[in-house]
């Protein structure tokens, strides 16, 4: 499928989707966002793509946020809240792949921007990178899930610091406070998120959906629930080919040959 604001590869085992609007540094217009979706559902239905790299064309952005010009035509409320609940079908579509989303992170992620970054499973980050919510500089606050996603990926206080200031950090204090989980120079940052995505790539995939599973599913149970919910996803698992292979191929000294079944 041709698209216009994206670009879609498959490198072996990895599809990357590459936000394509580097002259207004990848501003997330309507279009984009349906497009990512579209990909996202051929990356679901492709069984020889096991895990997903999302990032930005160009050096300077990731994604600036959404279009501006498209958020200002915004005529009443009924609108606004279709607008977002668009931006968070995107977000959730993205945590709900049970293919593992890794998010190579260029220069600005802000508004929308960071909050599709946030929905991934892994953020590698360039040391250019920039990352906020700066909505209320709109007179807005985020609405792809920033709110709730910022708080459960660094804690409410730091959340209401960056959502109420609006203040744009770096890679070293997003890295700080727990928001990216590596950082790397910009001319390494795809080599790192394929090799990392092959990695993930090489695993049981039943075993990787469940895990994806299990950790945003259980993250706000109680305890009981989430190991409740834990001894299920490895029940599943211990009734499929997959662990006979895996365990069969440790006692025999071999690489797994993985069948998804």
């Amino acid at each position: 499928m041709a698209f216009e604001d994206i670009v879609v590869t498959i490198d072996e085992r990895v599809g990357v989707i590459t936000f394509n609007r580097p002259n207004v540094l990848n501003a997330l217009r309507t279009q984009l966002l349906s497009e990512v979706s579209e990909a996202l559902d051929e990356m679901a239905r492709n069984e020889s793509v096991r895990a997903v790299v999302i990032t930005g064309a160009g050096e300077k952005a990731f994604a600036a946020g959404a279009d501006i010009s498209e958020l200002n035509a915004l005529a009443a409320a009924h609108s606004g809240v279709a607008q977002s609940r668009s931006g968070q079908a995107l977000t959730r579509q993205i945590e709900r792949l049970s293919k593992p989303v890794i998010m190579a992170v260029n220069g600005f992620a802000l508004g929308g921007g960071c909050e599709i970054a946030m929905a991934g499973d892994i953020i590698i980050a360039s040391e250019n990178a920039k990352f906020g919510q700066p909505e209320v500089n709109l007179g807005l606050i985020p609405g792809y899930g920033g709110t709730a996603r910022m708080t459960r990926r660094v804690g409410k206080g730091m959340a209401m610091y960056l959502c109420l200031t609006g203040e744009i950090i770096d890679a070293t204090e997003a890295l700080r406070i727990g928001l990216v989980q590596r950082i790397v120079r910009f001319a390494e940052l795809m080599t790192e998120a394929k090799r990392i995505a092959n990695v993930i790539a090489s695993k049981a995939p039943l075993a990787i959906a469940a895990c994806k599973r299990a950790i945003n599913n259980g993250e706000h149970l109680s305890i009981a629930d989430a190991l409740e919910l834990e001894a299920l996803e490895f029940g599943v698992l211990v009734d499929t080919e997959d662990i006979k292979e895996g365990t069969g191929a440790f006692l025999e000294k071999r690489k797994p040959i993985w069948k998804g079944r």
